[in-house]
C-alpha cells in the first residue's frame, strides 16, 4: 500500500447499463429470474460498486501485486432502473484500517438515486492468497 491511500479519496464512475445486466441475467438458469422485470439486477449492482471501488485504490497501491477483495457490503437498492440508463457511482474511501479500507457510496441513475451505503474491501498480497485458495480447492478434492 502507497502512502496515498488515504481516507478522503473521492471518486465517480459512470456505466451504462446493458440489458444483459438486468435480473433475467444474473441467474438465467433459474426459472423464476428469467421471468423477472428487465431492470438492474441488485447482484450486478453490488457488483459495481466494487470495481468502482477497485479502480479507485488500484493507483494507490502496489497493483497487481497487491489486490483488493470485497468483505463486506451494506447497501441499499432503492430505485429500479432501465436498460439503457447511465448509472453515477460516487465513491469516498472514509477509513484505512492496516488493511481493511471502508467506503461510503452512493448510485443515482439520472432520475433517482438508486443506492447508498457501505462496502468494505481488503487489501490482500494476490501470490499468497491464490496459493491458500489452492490449498483449500486441494483439500476439498481429497474429501470426495
Amino acid at each position: 500500500m502507497k502512502d496515498s491511500l488515504k481516507p478522503g479519496l473521492s471518486f465517480e464512475y459512470r456505466f451504462k447499463v446493458p440489458e444483459n445486466k438486468t435480473v433475467p441475467y444474473l441467474y438465467p438458469e433459474i426459472a423464476e429470474g428469467r421471468v423477472m422485470p428487465k431492470v438492474f439486477a441488485t447482484g450486478f449492482m453490488v457488483g459495481l460498486f466494487e470495481f468502482a471501488c477497485i479502480q479507485a485504490i488500484n493507483p494507490h497501491i502496489d497493483w497487481p501485486r497487491e489486490q483488493t477483495v470485497g468483505v463486506h457490503v451494506d447497501v441499499s437498492h432503492s430505485a429500479a432502473t432501465p436498460p439503457g440508463f447511465t448509472v453515477t457511482v460516487k465513491g469516498r474511501l472514509e477509513k484505512v484500517e492496516g488493511r481493511r479500507l471502508t467506503f461510503r457510496l452512493q448510485a443515482d441513475d439520472g432520475v433517482d438515486t438508486i443506492s447508498e451505503g457501505v462496502h468494505q474491501r481488503f487489501v490482500i498480497d494476490a501470490e499468497k492468497f491464490n496459493r491458500q485458495l489452492a490449498v483449500k480447492a486441494a483439500a476439498a478434492l481429497e474429501k470426495e
